[in-house]
């Protein structure tokens, strides 16, 4: 199983970025997919999940309105369009297998990717 998270970066407050993780090694459109984060000091949590149809997505009520979990399963790939980007949002984002909420994580940690909000 490979999980790779790629797209993070600098952005100001209000902007926005695409995160994208590419998967490998398990059938991609079987498996229910989620994004957690973890910022600095604090403790990892869960910003959204997705079954693997797509048909159905859970958010984390800080996000809710201003991220979207999406999923090609033709390509292999989970994304997570955030909008309105806020300081809070900082944090390494990672992508993971899980659960159809989201509670549950099969996969251990990856490298993530770093995401930061600042003027």
């Amino acid at each position: 199983v490979q999980l790779v998270e790629s797209g993070g970066g600098l952005v100001q407050p209000g902007g926005s970025l695409r995160l994208s993780c590419a998967a490998s090694g398990f059938t991609f459109s079987s498996n229910h997919m989620s994004w957690y984060r973890q910022a600095p000091g604090k403790e990892r949590e869960l910003v959204a999940a997705i079954t693997s149809t797509g048909r159905t997505t859970n958010y984390a009520d800080s996000v809710k309105g201003r991220f979207t979990i999406s999923r090609d399963n033709a390509k292999n790939t989970l994304y997570l369009q955030m909008n309105s980007l806020k300081p809070e949002d900082t944090a390494v984002y990672y992508c993971v297998r899980s659960s159809s909420s989201g509670t549950i994580r099969f996969d251990p940690w990856g490298q993530g990717t770093q995401v930061t909000v600042s003027s």
